[in-house]
């Protein structure tokens, strides 16, 4: 059997090779964003989030520590923090998944089928089990003010060489016809 360093090597290449954008964090091969875009048929659906993956020295016996960095409403997702409940993931892990099944099976899982009788987010949990309508209208919400694709642009401690112009100095700076437009 391969050596954890390797599995975590052989899963990183695998994620960076599918469809998902990954930028690692440092040098090692244990920090690194993953851009994930919210599943169809849910109210997350056209939100982009960066996803921070953490993982630990025991991976893939243990599974991988995963946190949003732009918000998002959910039951089982801190608010403040973006951490994701821990259960949700370790439940059902096994070394026989890899970083491409958090991405493909278990975040899709989580927007897809919150569970609010195991909240971090108490108020979403609430609003979830007290009115499904207002519930999803504010997950809309949230992913129009905080998980467009220009939010997850660059990580928090990150900052822009643009932060000294103003939004209506930016917009009307002429980068936009010297690089071009953006892709949808």
């Amino acid at each position: 059997m391969s050596s954890p360093s390797k599995r975590r090597e052989m899963d990183l290449m695998k994620l960076m090779m599918s469809d998902y954008k990954v930028e690692m964090i440092n040098d090692g091969m244990q920090e690194f964003y993953v851009e994930f875009n919210g599943p169809k048929d849910s109210p997350y659906h056209g939100g982009v989030w960066k996803i921070r993956v953490e993982l630990p020295d025991a991976y893939p016996y243990k599974s991988p520590s995963i946190g949003f960095i732009n918000k998002i409403y959910h039951p089982n997702v801190d608010e403040m923090s973006g951490s994701v409940c821990l259960d949700v993931i370790n439940q059902t892990w096994s070394p026989m998944f890899d970083l491409v099944n958090v991405f493909e099976v278990f975040l899709p899982q989580l927007l897809l089928y919150p569970n609010p009788s195991d909240p971090l987010n108490g108020e979403a949990a609430a609003l979830m089990m007290r009115d499904r309508t207002s519930y999803e209208q504010r997950v809309k919400e949230y992913c129009e003010k905080y998980a467009k694709p220009e939010d997850i642009g660059a990580a928090p401690e990150e900052k822009s060489s643009d932060e000294e112009l103003s939004d209506d100095e930016y917009a009307a700076s002429d980068d936009e016809e010297i690089a071009g437009k953006a892709d949808p």
